[in-house]
Parts: C-alpha cells; sequence; structure tokens
C-alpha cells in the first residue's frame, strides 16, 4: 500500500487528498497542517451578526472543476447578485462605474478622449516579446492612462501587486495568448466571436452571439456561510487523515521513499505532496535540495491587511449598490480599495446591516498594512467616510493581518518555475503543489490537484 504525506491543509493540499482518497481508498494518506485549523488563507468568521472572509471571499463559476467537486461533497454553492456585475473606481475623487457595454464605455468618463482614442491603436501595435511586464504590455497595446486608471487597479485588487513588476506571461496568460495568436486583442475578440456565432455557440436570447472578452468571464460563487465552507467540507471527509497543529520542519531522501521530521514524529512516506506557500515550501526542503529552496525563496509575497466595518444601514450614505471599488496608485489613497459583501451575497450581515471589507498594503504600499489597530482603524475610516458617507463608529470592526499574503508572479517567474520542475526531476515521488505557481485562485488550486492527483494515481496504476 502507498504511502502518500501531503504537507499543508489548506485548499489545495485538501483537494488532493479528497480526490485521491475519493478515487483510490486503499491508499494510505495522511495531511500535516501546522495550524490549529484547516483551510489555510480561506478563513471565514462570524462576528457579531456580519459574516467576514479573512482571505478570498469566492470562486468564479467559469471552471468546471471546482463546481464538480462542490457536487461530490454535496455542496450548494451560492452565485453572487446582480450587484456584482456593477464595480467602481475611484478616479479623480469619486466613485466612476466600470463600463459594462461599448456604449457605457463611449460615455464613460474614467478614460479621457484622448485615452479612449488610444484604445484603437491597439488593432495595430505591434507584439510584444514573450517576457514582459504587464505595465510594459498595457502600456504597448492600450496607452499609458488605460494602465493608470483600468488596470493598475484591477492588479492591485487581485495580487496586491505592482504592475510594473508583476509578468503578463504568468498573472494574465490568456491576454497574452490571444496577442501572439492574433496580433491584437481586438482582433482577437472579433475573430472568436465570429467562430462561436458560425459554430452555433449562443448565450442569452435564441441567436445572440456568445460574449467574448481576454478577462476571465463567470460569476463570483461562494457559499450561504462563507468560502471556509468548501475547505471544512473536506476537512470533515478526511477525518483521521487529517493532522493539525503538526508541522513539518524537513524531508530526507531514503533510498526511494522519504522521510518527514514533523514537530510531533518521523513519519515515512512513498509519495510526498508539499502544499505549504512558496517560502514555508523553501524551508521544508532546504535541507534536501538548496537549489530547489533558493528558486522558492525567490517568490515574493507583499503584506497586506484586511479591515472589517459592520455598520446598520442608516449609517452609510452611499446605497452600496455594486460589487465595490478599486483605487487607482495614481491617486496615493492608504487603501487598495472595498468590498461591499453584504451587497453580493446573502448572510453576509444581518437584516439592517451592512458589511465593508477594506484591504490595506499590497507590492506598492506594504508599510501601510503594519499599522496599529487604531490607526489601521482610523485610516480606513478616514478613506472611506469622504467617498461613502459614514456616520458615527461601525458596530463590529474585524482586522486580518497576512504578513505574507498573495504570491506575486514578478517578472522572471517562469524561471523560476523551471528551475522547480528541473530539480523536482531528481526526487520521484516529490510533488509542489499550491498557488505560488500556476494561478492564485480558489479555481486554480483546485484544477492544479485534480491534475496533479491524475499524475500520481497513474503512476501508482503503471507500478
Amino acid at each position: 500500500m502507498k504511502r502518500i504525506a501531503i504537507v499543508g491543509g489548506g485548499i489545495s493540499g485538501l483537494t488532493a487528498a479528497y480526490l485521491l482518497l475519493d478515487k483510490k481508498p486503499e491508499l494510505d494518506v495522511m495531511v500535516f497542517e501546522a495550524d490549529n485549523r484547516p483551510g489555510g488563507k480561506i478563513w471565514t468568521e462570524r462576528k457579531n451578526g456580519f459574516l467576514c472572509e479573512k482571505g478570498p471571499n469566492g470562486f468564479l463559476d467559469n471552471k468546471p472543476k471546482t463546481l464538480q467537486l462542490c457536487t461530490h461533497l454535496g455542496l450548494a454553492p451560492v452565485r453572487s447578485n446582480e450587484n456584482s456585475k456593477k464595480r467602481f473606481i475611484f478616479s479623480e475623487g469619486r466613485l466612476k462605474a466600470l463600463p459594462e457595454s461599448p456604449v457605457s464605455f463611449l460615455k464613460s468618463d474614467l478614460l479621457s478622449w484622448g485615452g479612449k482614442f488610444r484604445l484603437l491603436y491597439e488593432i495595430i501595435a505591434p507584439k510584444g516579446p514573450s517576457e514582459e511586464s504587464v505595465a510594459d504590455f498595457i502600456i504597448r497595446r492600450l496607452g499609458h492612462e488605460a494602465l493608470e486608471k483600468l488596470i493598475d487597479p484591477m492588479v492591485s485588487g487581485i495580487y496586491a501587486g505592482d504592475p510594473y513588476k508583476m509578468s503578463i506571461k504568468n498573472c494574465f496568460p490568456r491576454i497574452k495568448e490571444l496577442e501572439q495568436e492574433y496580433g491584437s486583442l481586438i482582433r482577437a475578440m472579433i475573430k472568436i466571436s465570429k467562430q462561436k456565432k458560425s459554430e452555433g455557440k449562443t448565450s442569452g436570447k435564441k441567436g445572440e452571439p456568445a460574449k467574448v472578452s481576454a478577462a476571465p468571464g463567470g460569476t463570483l460563487t461562494s457559499f450561504f456561510n462563507g468560502a471556509q465552507t468548501v475547505t471544512d467540507a473536506l476537512a470533515e471527509r478526511l477525518g483521521r487523515h487529517m493532522h493539525v497543529g503538526v508541522s513539518v520542519d524537513g524531508i530526507a531522501r531514503e533510498s526511494d521513499s522519504y522521510k518527514l521530521f514533523t514537530s510531533n514524529h518521523t513519519y515515512n512516506a512513498d509519495i510526498v505532496i508539499v502544499a505549504t506557500p512558496a517560502y514555508a515550501t523553501a524551508e521544508i526542503v532546504k535541507a534536501i535540495d538548496g537549489e530547489l529552496s533558493k528558486a522558492l525563496s525567490r517568490i515574493p509575497y507583499p503584506h497586506v491587511s484586511v479591515v472589517c466595518f459592520g455598520y446598520r444601514k442608516e449609517q452609510v450614505t452611499h446605497p452600496l449598490n455594486g460589487f465595490g471599488f478599486l483605487i487607482p496608485h495614481i491617486e496615493t489613497r492608504n487603501i487598495l480599495g472595498s468590498l461591499w459583501d453584504s451587497s453580493i451575497f446573502p448572510n453576509r450581515a444581518s437584516e439592517g446591516h451592512v458589511l465593508l471589507r477594506t484591504m490595506i498594503g499590497g507590492a506598492q504600499s506594504p508599510e501601510m498594512a503594519s499599522f496599529d489597530n487604531n490607526k489601521l482603524i482610523t485610516t480606513v475610516f478616514d478613506e472611506l467616510n469622504p467617498i461613502l458617507g459614514l456616520k458615527g463608529d461601525p458596530e463590529m470592526v474585524s482586522i486580518y493581518r497576512w504578513d505574507k499574503a498573495i504570491p506575486q508572479y514578478v517578472l522572471g517567474h517562469e524561471k523560476i518555475l523551471e528551475t522547480i520542475n528541473e530539480r523536482l526531476t531528481n526526487y520521484p515521488g516529490l510533488y509542489l503543489t499550491g498557488n505560488s505557481y500556476r494561478g492564485i485562485g480558489i479555481n486554480d488550486c483546485i484544477e492544479n490537484a485534480y491534475t496533479l492527483t491524475d499524475q500520481i494515481l497513474a503512476g501508482i496504476q503503471d507500478s
């Protein structure tokens, strides 16, 4: 019987363990999680009638593996309501709605007329090198204003990152692929739309061509009791296979197997899956392979703090009829943006109340995430008050700190991945997974876990 050790009880490790046991129950699978709870950065807290997300608040419903996993677990996902389609950018001292159609884009004052006309040049803009920053890609294709007012806040919202350092190929691979294949994003949209129409693929009303976008599609989806529902369900299914409060401090190679040095005892395994963040994985594998450890250490993580305010509805002047807002770096504000969770999902606040979740810090302003609690609260209030019209103190305040929040796919990330893959060829049965490598979202973690477990099970079958 194969013994499989999984290090890390976040969504990646939990999903891998569940899939292995679901498809081959006779396997001896053990999951070791250093924290006293499973779930990793997926962490939901109920406080004074408010449901706060410490980490991600959901996933897009455009990837079948996540929905397939939910079905297997007997979970009923909840899709966000129509408010989630209305998103804002804080620009020039006020909230401006992101255009939802070409007509609304032309009417919008989010970009100047010069910025709008610059977008037309995209169809003849030259292709760029295979490796370039998000900023360089966007400036070349869409112009500097589009970068500053549209893409910069998007990068902050997804990665808490700096577009001048992030790799377009690794952060937004689909966009880079469209450029390489079609030579233009606009040309790609037109051709793909025509192709889908000719194939008879429609969406919405009969005969209406399917919508095509370089950006990820789908509807934001979560659960009635928050994102942690899925990790709780996985941990419950794993039962005795799940060990919390047990850290793995190192790994040694012994003949055709591995020895794990945990905080409780040593554990021998034929296969090891390390599903911890890159910085933690670097420490775990340091003794077995210094070069692998160094490569993992080159993946940076910025400091981010999340501040949740719970208010009575009458204390907030703004109707909160949307997803929330993001702030471009050029606005020189002290927060990255604020999400109105109670406006898009049920059960986030009790009747007559609203929940505001604000992010501060990130790659461009990491020092702000280190403010003490009082300064964090004051800073967030002072930023939100003139935008949303807050009356008085919130009924509930929760502060969540991530010293190392979201992995940054910066320039050179592809070379890091190549080094990791090259080093791992020396260690059959040792695998790395998680959001440090090829996708940071819940969907990415689950899809990568499916791919990895299929690979491992195929190897077991052949052996």
